[in-house]
C-alpha cells in the first residue's frame, strides 16, 4: 500500500462504493463509532445533499471522530457541522503523513464548506527550455507536460514574460514556436535585432548554440556569478586568437549580465525563502506570499482563501501550507503545486510543524526549515508581507463596495423585483467578416466572474454578417437551457438577470427574436448598447427590447459606469481572441492545407525552391525536381496553389 493508493474503508450506515456518495438518512454515530478503525487515515463527511461538507485526518481514526460526537463540543463551527451530518467514509493510510497529503487532494477535488479552503485553482507559470536539437525557452502554464528543463514557478505570468524578456538581451536562445522555426528559410527580425542566434538556418553551430544554452540554465539557477566567470574565459580566449569581433560579443553579453545582476540584487543573507504575512478583517482573510530566490524578489501574490467561523490563524497559516506546497503525484497525473522553498517563514506557531516540515523536506528531497521566532532581515521582510496582506484586502473590499454600489443605482434604472445578480455582455470581432470571435463576459456583484468568460469561433454565416454571428453566440450560449424546468435551481443560476448587446437595434433584434423562440422559464431582460455618434464614452444609448424604449443616463451615473465596464470587458475579450485567432492564421502556411504535405516536405519545398513566392510561381516541373515531391504530389501542390 503507498500514499497513492491507500486502503479504503467505508463506516457509515449505507456503504457508498469509492466514487458514490451516501443516500440521504439520518446517522447513527453510535454504531458507526463502534465499527469504524483506530488507524491512521482521512475521513469524508456528507450532508443530506450528499455533498462533502468536510474532510479531516487524524492519527487515531475512531478517537478523533468520537470527540464530534461528545456533549460538551466547545466549537459553535464544530456544533453546526455535526448537526448536518448524514454520512461519513473513511480512508485508511500507514501514516499520519500519507493522511494530510490525502486530506489535501480531497479538499482540492470536493471544495468543502467547512474546510479552510484556498480556491487557487490556476496552474502556476513556469520557464521551460525544451529538450530539442535547437532548444526553445519559453513559458509553460499547465496542459501537457513538455520535455525539458523547468524554472520556477513563478508567482505571476507577468514576472516570467519580464524574465523572457530579459533572458532575450542576455542570450541569444529562440523562443519561437516550434512550427514557425521549422519553416524558416532566412533569419527573422529577432536575429537582426541581436536577440535570436538563428540557430534555424545555422548562422551559429551546434555546440556553440548549446554553450548559450547551458549558460541560460546556470543564470535561471542563481548561478549568474559562474556565467560570467565562463563568459570571461570566452572572451580572452578569442582575443588571444586574434578572433576580437567573438571578443566583442562575449564582452557586451558580460555588461548586459552585469546590469541585470545590479538590478535584481537585493542585500540579504538568506538567498531562497517564502515570507506568508496574514490580515484579518472580520471573517475575511487575506494571505500575500513572498518569494525570495537567489537573494533576488521573485515576486508576490495574494490568496483569499474562504475561512470556516471560528477559525484561528494557526489553522489557516498551517491549510495554506500544506495546500500551497504538499503536491500530488506526478507520475500520476497530478498538478505541481508551489515550488518548495529552504525556508518558509510565518508569523506565530503552528501546531503540525514538525510533521509539516517532515513532509516537505521528503517531497523537496533537502532540508526545509519553517521559521516563526523571525529577527532582522526575516522580521522585516514579514512586516512587509503582512503590509501587502492588509493593502490586498482593503482594495479588494473598496472594490466590491464600489461593484455593489453600481449594481444597486443599475437596479434602479431597470428596476428589477428580484435584483440583479448576473449580467453577460455579448460582443463580435472580426477584419472584413474574416476569423470572426463572438465573446459572452459575466459580471456579479464582486465584478468580473472570468471563470464564466466564453469565447465562440463564429462560422457557416456570410462573411461580415454580424446579426448572424449574434445569433450564433447566443445560441451556443443558451440552446443547452430550452428544456430547463423551474425546478432545475442548479441550471437557473447560470441564467442572468440582463443581458447586453453591444449594438443598436439590429442586434438586439436577432437577440429577441432568438430568446422568443427558446421560451425560457426565467428569461433575462434583454438591453442594446448603442455608442453615441462621436463614439466618446459618456454618450451611449441604452435600448430596451420589446418596446425599443431609449434610456440615456447622465455621464456621471454609477449604473452607466458599469455598463461601460461590461461592454469594454467584452469588447477587450472578443477583439483578443480575435487577434490570436488572426495571428494564427497568419502564421500558418498555405502549404499546410494541402493534403500529402506535412512538415518535411514543406522544408523542402522552401529550401529547395528557395521561399514561399518561388513555390507560387513554380511550374509542375520545378515541383518535381524537389527531393520527395512525386509527379502526383506536384500537380496537387500546383493546383492548390493556382485554385485549381
Amino acid at each position: 500500500m503507498s500514499k497513492n493508493h491507500p486502503e479504503k474503508l467505508v463506516a457509515s450506515p449505507a456503504k457508498p462504493t469509492r466514487e458514490s456518495q451516501p443516500p440521504v438518512m439520518s446517522f447513527d454515530s453510535t454504531a458507526f463509532l463502534q465499527a469504524v478503525t483506530e488507524q491512521a487515515g482521512v475521513y469524508r463527511m456528507y450532508n443530506s445533499q450528499q455533498q462533502v461538507i468536510y474532510v479531516g485526518k487524524a492519527k487515531q481514526l475512531k478517537k478523533r471522530l468520537a470527540s464530534y460526537f461528545r456533549q460538551d463540543v466547545g466549537s459553535v463551527k464544530t456544533k453546526a457541522l455535526v448537526k448536518q451530518i448524514c454520512a461519513i467514509d473513511v480512508t485508511v493510510t500507514h501514516t499520519e503523513g500519507e493522511a494530510l497529503i490525502l486530506e489535501n487532494n480531497y479538499i482540492k477535488k470536493y471544495q468543502p464548506k467547512y474546510n479552510i479552503l484556498l480556491r487557487d485553482d490556476k496552474s502556476y507559470p513556469y520557464l521551460l527550455i525544451t529538450a530539442h536539437k535547437h532548444p526553445k525557452l519559453g513559458l509553460h502554464r499547465g496542459g501537457k507536460k513538455v520535455k525539458g528543463e523547468y524554472f520556477g514557478p513563478y508567482p505571476t505570468v507577468g514576472a516570467v514574460w519580464e524574465s523572457l524578456r530579459l533572458m532575450q538581451k542576455v542570450f541569444p536562445i529562440r523562443q519561437c514556436e516550434d512550427s514557425y522555426y521549422r519553416a524558416r528559410s532566412r533569419p527573422c527580425l529577432q536575429h537582426q535585432l541581436g536577440r535570436c542566434s538563428a540557430p534555424c538556418v545555422d548562422k551559429i553551430s551546434q555546440a556553440d548554440y548549446a554553450e548559450q544554452v547551458n549558460l541560460a540554465k546556470l543564470f535561471l539557477k542563481g548561478k549568474s556569478s559562474t556565467v560570467i566567470e565562463q563568459l570571461v574565459q570566452h572572451m580572452e580566449a578569442a582575443s588571444q586568437a586574434l578572433n576580437f569581433e567573438l571578443a566583442a560579443k562575449y564582452r557586451d553579453q558580460i555588461v548586459t549580465l552585469r546590469k541585470v545582476q545590479q538590478q535584481q540584487y537585493v542585500s540579504g543573507f538568506t538567498s531562497e525563502m517564502d515570507v506568508i504575512g496574514l490580515y484579518r478583517f472580520k471573517s475575511q482573510v487575506c494571505i500575500h506570499l513572498l518569494c525570495i530566490r537567489s537573494h533576488k524578489i521573485l515576486g508576490s501574490k495574494s490568496y483569499f482563501p474562504v475561512v470556516p467561523a471560528e477559525t484561528n490563524d494557526s489553522e489557516i497559516i498551517e491549510a495554506f501550507i500544506a495546500q500551497h506546497y504538499l503536491a500530488s503525484d506526478v507520475a500520476s497525473g497530478g498538478e505541481v503545486q508551489g515550488h518548495i522553498p529552504k525556508e518558509i517563514v510565518i508569523q506565530g506557531e503552528v501546531e503540525q510543524r514538525l510533521m509539516l516540515t517532515e513532509l516537505l523536506s521528503k517531497q523537496a528531497e533537502f532540508e526545509v526549515k519553517i521559521s516563526s521566532n523571525s529577527r532582522s532581515e526575516r522580521a522585516q521582510y514579514l512586516k512587509l508581507a503582512q503590509t501587502n496582506a492588509q493593502s490586498a484586502l482593503v482594495t479588494r473590499n473598496s472594490h466590491k463596495e464600489s461593484m455593489q454600489a453600481r449594481f444597486t443605482a443599475l437596479n434602479e434604472v431597470f428596476e428589477l423585483e428580484q435584483g440583479i445578480q448576473r449580467i453577460e455582455c455579448f460582443d463580435i470581432s472580426h477584419t472584413m467578416g474574416q476569423q470572426t470571435v463572438a465573446s459572452n463576459v459575466v459580471f456579479n456583484q464582486e465584478g468580473p466572474l472570468k471563470s464564466d468568460y466564453r469565447r465562440y469561433n463564429v462560422h457557416g454565416i456570410t462573411p461580415g454578417d454580424d446579426y448572424a454571428a449574434m445569433a450564433f453566440a447566443l445560441n451556443k450560449r443558451y440552446s443547452k437551457l430550452k428544456n430547463l424546468s423551474s425546478t432545475d435551481d442548479t441550471q437557473l443560476l447560470n441564467v442572468p438577470d440582463i443581458v447586453f448587446i453591444d449594438g443598436g437595434k439590429g442586434q438586439l433584434a436577432k437577440a429577441e427574436e432568438f430568446f422568443n423562440q427558446l421560451e425560457l422559464v426565467k428569461t433575462p431582460l434583454l438591453v442594446g448598447v448603442a455608442k453615441g455618434e462621436s463614439r466618446k464614452p459618456g454618450l451611449e444609448t441604452l435600448i430596451l427590447a420589446g418596446s425599443h424604449q431609449l434610456i440615456s443616463l447622465p455621464a456621471t451615473s454609477p449604473a452607466l459606469h458599469l455598463v461601460q465596464h461590461i461592454r469594454d470587458e467584452s469588447h477587450r475579450f472578443a477583439i483578443a481572441g480575435h487577434r490570436a485567432k488572426r495571428q494564427k492564421a497568419s502564421k500558418k502556411s498555405i502549404l499546410e492545407s494541402i493534403e500529402g504535405i506535412g512538415a518535411k516536405k514543406r522544408q523542402s519545398l522552401l529550401k529547395y525552391l528557395g521561399g514561399i513566392q518561388e513555390v507560387m510561381v513554380a511550374d509542375i516541373s520545378a515541383l518535381e525536381k524537389v527531393p520527395g515531391i512525386s509527379k502526383v504530389l506536384a500537380q496537387n501542390i500546383y493546383d492548390a496553389l493556382h485554385d485549381k
